[in-house]
């Protein structure tokens, strides 16, 4: 009777499990049927699982509209996304551990005055930042939409925890053996800290990838547009290519599901020693 029960709820959960993956996949089924339609099938009032004609050749029409510039888009938040991930990587381990590691009287302040900046509306400090970027000469520049994102305040906070549990064993060892603190945090700290990087450059790589209001703002010249705003110029007040909106969709977020399924065990560890909700 027991293992009678333990078949049956192996089989409901198993049939749930499949339920939520179909739900899950919706969207995605959406973006490829979609995509691949013409604007009549997308829009007619009667829905068939498939459209009437694959049309492959959207994709070709998508990279050739020289009203968009999307492949150019594509290169500019990969491009953007790397780097912002790897500055905030870099300089956010390196406050985190400093703060936790390193005896400083006021290291308890300045991590408070940190976590305050988290409480700040980021539409206090947008027009002070676009006009320190403007007065630079960094509109429509790469520099212009990286930098002033390179430092977040929560992957600060987030390094800064994990690494107050870190093993000072490893730390003392490596200082037996006469390393400083610059050469303990890259070759004792940071290779054991895989984890939390994978799961904080995952957090820094997809918002980086999916902002948009200040890419708008600054990459004001098509050569600086990065994929959100080429996605947004698809829908105008005088016209909405629906089939190049779903496609440029489906593409837009094939990098990001490559990152998740190379970073997946990594995100899962990370998130699980840092405490990341």
């Amino acid at each position: 009777m027991d293992d009678a029960l333990v078949r049956v709820g192996r089989a409901l959960r198993a049939v749930v499990l499949v339920v939520l993956a179909l739900l899950f996949l919706i969207p995605f089924y959406l973006l490829v049927r979609n995509g691949l339609s013409s604007e009549r099938d997308i829009t007619s009032p009667e829905w068939t699982f498939s459209p009437t004609e694959l049309r492959w050749g959207n994709v070709r029409e998508l990279f050739d509209d020289p009203s968009v510039p999307f492949a150019r888009s594509l290169l500019n938040s990969a491009l953007i996304a790397v780097a912002t991930t790897l500055g905030t990587l870099l300089l956010a381990s390196l406050a985190g551990y400093g703060l936790a590691r390193i005896p400083y009287r006021h290291a308890n302040k300045v991590f408070y005055g940190i976590l305050g900046t988290l409480l700040v509306p980021a539409a206090v400090t947008f027009v002070p930042t676009f006009v320190l970027v403007s007065s630079l000469g960094w509109v429509s520049t790469l520099r212009g939409l990286i930098v002033p994102t390179l430092f977040s305040a929560f992957a600060c906070f987030v390094f800064r925890q994990y690494f107050l549990g870190f093993p000072g064993e490893l730390e003392d060892a490596a200082q037996v053996d006469g390393l400083g603190y610059w050469r303990t945090y890259w070759l004792v700290v940071v290779p054991n800290a895989r984890p939390v990087f994978a799961a904080v450059g995952t957090i820094v790589f997809l918002g980086a990838w999916n902002s948009f209001l200040w890419p708008l703002v600054i990459g004001q010249d098509q050569s600086a547009w990065t994929v959100q705003v080429a996605l947004s110029s698809f829908t105008t007040a005088q016209v909405v290519r629906l089939h190049e909106l779903f496609i440029a969709a489906g593409a837009s977020i094939l990098p990001l599901l490559v990152v998740f399924l190379c970073f997946q065990r990594w995100i899962v560890a990370g998130v699980e020693r840092s405490g990341i909700d």
